[in-house]
């Protein structure tokens, strides 16, 4: 008989990086879909437009490049969001820390045609009991982002509509076809 040996988010953290895409999930290491080009595109345009509002107000750190974010323990679960914002309340201005950082304030998913509802719905609740203020979800196919927090039915936006995010940053708008193209 074999026993399973689960993993923490620090055990996963030090894995040699063996060019497979994965998460942590319940202390298993689970493979996710390798991010196409048009996923990335859109990963970089959020994480400019992003990064750029952030920076220019001196709000905090913007991160992309599905960065872990432990968001269970015991077993440990670590997600890699698509870009993510935290601000220096929650990682202090100063050298980069080691290792995986608190919860992020905003995270940003980039939906895949691989992404089912469902599995999206599961890991915004997820990022929520994590300490998360607020989860936008750009969809390329319906050119929108759904604005999902903790207390309230998720917003849409459409690419003629201007997105707002008053959950984290109260004065930030810009256009969703921003975001797109």
């Amino acid at each position: 008989m074999t026993v399973e040996v689960l993993l923490t988010a620090e055990q996963y953290a030090d894995l040699p990086d063996d060019g497979r895409c994965t998460e942590l999930v319940g202390g298993r290491v689970v493979e996710v879909p390798r991010p196409t080009s048009a996923h990335g595109y859109y990963c970089a345009n959020v994480g400019g437009i992003l990064g750029g509002y952030v920076k220019a107000n001196g709000l905090g750190r913007v991160v992309s490049n599905r960065c872990g974010v432990t968001t269970r323990r015991d077993p440990d679960t670590v997600r890699g969001p698509d870009v993510a914002f935290y601000s220096f309340d929650r990682v202090p201005r100063g050298p980069m820390p080691k290792g995986y950082w608190p919860s992020p304030e905003l995270i940003f998913e980039v939906r895949s045609p691989s992404n089912t509802w469902r599995e999206i719905n599961a890991k915004v609740g997820e990022y929520f009991k994590a300490g998360v203020k607020a989860v936008c979800v750009l969809d390329p196919d319906t050119e929108s982002v759904g604005v999902y927090t903790p207390d309230e039915f998720p917003r849409r936006h459409t690419a003629d509509e201007e997105l707002t995010l008053p959950e984290v940053f109260p004065d930030f708008r810009v256009p969703v076809r921003e975001f797109l193209g």
